[in-house]
């Protein structure tokens, strides 16, 4: 079956129509600067066994109007793979808040959009546009079945003692103050995919997710998340493009009370102008690591702190984990980035890893699972390139034949 994948974020519209046997992708594209000066449209698709490319630059005010376009060029009779909206069955909304009401993926009813506003106060950011997404989708595909699948999903299965914050336990139970995790769909993915690489399924595995947005989750030898590092929202945990992850909370009060800064300031700064475009100037770890390879001490310390993050995760996990037996990179930096894997794994051989700089150079850009660990090393090093419209696909199939 041929599933529509959609993602929507605030200023644009990811879609892929995905083959949910192989993963092949029919046609993919993304609207994008929805609401801004500059718009425009990118179609890529396999028609007759030619890969065809259309770019458009139009206004697009809004959602709607994007996912009117995207229709256009998926049913247009020379460049289309489907010949009218009716041939969709099922439609994939990738949705970044679940709450802790969302576990599994969910059919999208009234009482399920009505739950994803009530997200909002805690998914300021990402719930809205999902929401402008699945609106825009179902007055163009009234035949299909649309489906909601969560970031925020395969993390549900945390203990509350790596959940809850030490915060009044009305903060929790009123208001749902607590660590979520995001990025679910990718470590789904990848923790499968070791799983049956390695033909192990009951494998201590820890995933670490490496973009511009970057986490990492410890998957149990049930294939369960027990921890995860971004929390309440995307902000916490290891440093980013943009985000700063991990910091004291009292940064904030300082930025507020001494330099007056007001809390959208802060959020900005936080979210937008930290990690690694706050240490280097650049949030592109190509330009980071060009920085590096010419001397700069700024990217050079980017660099030590970024892999000190995964590191001191790495280990954190392990205890969790009592034990590991593989970690997986995945993702922009994770699969294609030798010298953040390099700093990531540099002196860990007291948890038994230890990279083989060799194959981490060789194997770089990699089409399926590879092993980049040295003969000696205890625990596989793997880097699996991630797919999470696949899985999204999937699990849409799943709830929807």
């Amino acid at each position: 079956m041929e599933i529509l994948i959609i993602n929507s974020g605030s200023s644009s519209l990811k879609y892929q129509l995905v083959d949910s046997t192989t993963g092949e992708a029919k046609a993919k594209g993304v609207a994008d600067r929805i609401g801004i000066d500059g718009s425009f449209v990118k179609y890529v698709a396999v028609k007759n066994g030619k890969e065809v490319e259309v770019k458009k630059e139009q206004p697009i005010p809004n959602h709607e109007v994007a996912m009117d376009i995207v229709t256009t060029l998926l049913t247009d009779p020379e460049v289309g793979v489907i010949k009218n909206p009716e041939d969709i069955k099922a439609i994939g909304h990738r949705t970044v808040h679940g709450g802790e009401k969302f576990v599994q993926p969910t059919i999208i009813t009234d009482e399920v959009i009505a739950e994803i506003e009530r997200l909002i106060p805690i998914s300021p950011l990402h719930n809205p546009a999902s929401l402008e997404g699945i609106r825009a989708a179902q007055k163009l595909f009234t035949k299909a079945t649309h489906v909601g699948v969560f970031d925020t999903a395969f993390h549900q299965t945390m203990p509350a003692r790596a959940y809850r914050y030490a915060i009044p336990n009305e903060y929790y139970e009123k208001y749902g103050l607590r660590s979520y995790g995001f990025h679910g769909t990718s470590h789904k993915f990848v923790d499968a995919e070791a799983r049956k690489y390695l033909n192990n399924p009951y494998l201590k595995n820890i995933t670490i997710h490496l973009g511009n947005g970057a986490s990492m989750a410890a998957v149990n030898q049930e294939g369960k998340c027990i921890d995860t590092s971004m929390g309440l929202t995307p902000l916490d945990g290891l440093i980013m493009g943009t985000r700063s992850g991990q910091l004291d909370p009292s940064v904030v009060f300082f930025l507020v009370e001494q330099l007056g800064l007001s809390l959208d300031q802060v959020k900005n700064l936080l979210n937008k102008k930290s990690g690694m475009i706050g240490l280097t100037g650049y949030s592109d770890a190509r330009d980071v690591a060009a920085l590096y390879r010419s001397g700069d001490a700024n990217a050079a310390l980017c660099y030590e702190m970024y892999g000190y993050r995964v590191r001191k995760f790495i280990g954190a996990y392990t205890a969790a984990l009592n034990g590991v037996d593989s970690i997986v990179f995945t993702a922009g930096l994770g699969e294609h980035d030798a010298l953040t894997r390099s700093f990531a794994c540099k002196e860990m051989e007291f948890f038994g890893i230890k990279l083989d700089e060799k194959k981490n150079e060789e194997l770089n850009h990699p089409t399926k699972p590879v092993e980049i660990q040295a003969a000696d090393s205890r625990v596989k090093i793997l880097i699996i390139p991630t797919n999470e419209e696949w899985q999204i696909a999937k699990e849409v199939v799943g709830l929807v034949k």
